[in-house]
């Protein structure tokens, strides 16, 4: 009788060390499945490595978000606005055969503030991306003020060109942690395909630069030729959100506060 409990003891005991370490292994899984739902959740928000491209167009990596090289906001406002105001009537070549037969550009309507609606060229478009979302839509509105009427006509003698012919581009000057402002001395070139009377309009403009986040291309091979420029033109990771006459008062770089309030004053905003 005595051997009997001492059996059903020990088995009793066996099976307390085994619920034991069963729910103890339990506990553990339970705790291992939530560390690491919290290690994916702060993956899924963390931001993607920031490569930035340097002067000779290497990308480098661990940069710091805000940090940008001068050389490189210089080609980014070249590139910008060569592209938002050169246009040409035709798109831009994509194979061998466009080379030879260019597509005409019908061009993108915008509403204009008037409350009418005019074209822009699709390459201004484009580069329409490259500026901050709440300056875009209204700068948008101004270069389809400007933009000719026969820049897309069919017929060839009535055909209008233009071109920004960029003189310089001063060092940017850092305003704020990520955010610059870049003089541009240029010239907006206009004529007829035809003939050789030219409109040349001085194109002098002060423009605030900031660093921004950029997201790849979630369908790179589903993508159409427009979506891959777009694309694009946002991985310099950098914006424009505002343009301004560009003050010649004195050298830009030794332009006092005081100078620049009484420039701007006079010249305001963005215009023609």
């Amino acid at each position: 009788m005595v051997r009997l409990l001492e059996k059903k003891q020990r088995i009793g005991s066996v099976l307390t060390v085994f619920a034991i370490a069963t729910f103890s292994l339990h506990i553990l899984v339970l705790l291992f499945f939530i560390f690491q739902g919290i290690n994916i959740r702060q993956l899924s928000l963390r931001k993607p490595p920031n490569f930035v491209q340097l002067i000779d167009g290497k990308p480098v990596a661990n940069i710091d978000d805000l940090e940008r090289e001068p050389e490189v906001i210089r080609r980014f406002i070249s590139k910008t606005m060569i592209s938002m105001f050169s246009w040409s009537g035709i798109l831009p070549a994509q194979t061998i055969e466009e080379f030879a037969n260019p597509k005409a550009d019908l061009g993108i309507p915008i509403r204009t503030p008037q409350g009418s609606s005019q074209k822009i060229s699709t390459s201004s478009w484009i580069a329409s991306f490259a500026l901050s979302e709440d300056f875009r839509k209204g700068f948008l509105s101004t270069v389809a003020e400007m933009t000719p009427p026969e820049v897309f006509s069919e017929n060839p003698s009535l055909v209008m060109t233009s071109q920004l012919v960029i003189k310089r581009v001063y060092p940017p000057k850092q305003i704020a942690p990520g955010k610059w402002r870049v003089g541009m001395v240029a010239d907006l070139i206009q004529k007829k395909r035809i003939g050789d009377a030219k409109l040349i309009t001085p194109f002098n403009k002060d423009l605030l630069v900031r660093a921004t986040d950029y997201f790849a291309n979630p369908q790179v091979g589903n993508s159409t030729i427009l979506q891959k420029a777009i694309y694009s033109t946002r991985s310099d990771k950098l914006e424009i959100y505002e343009i301004r006459n560009l003050c010649l008062l004195d050298d830009y770089n030794n332009l006092n506060e005081e100078s620049l309030k009484e420039c701007r004053s006079r010249s305001g905003s963005f215009i023609r």
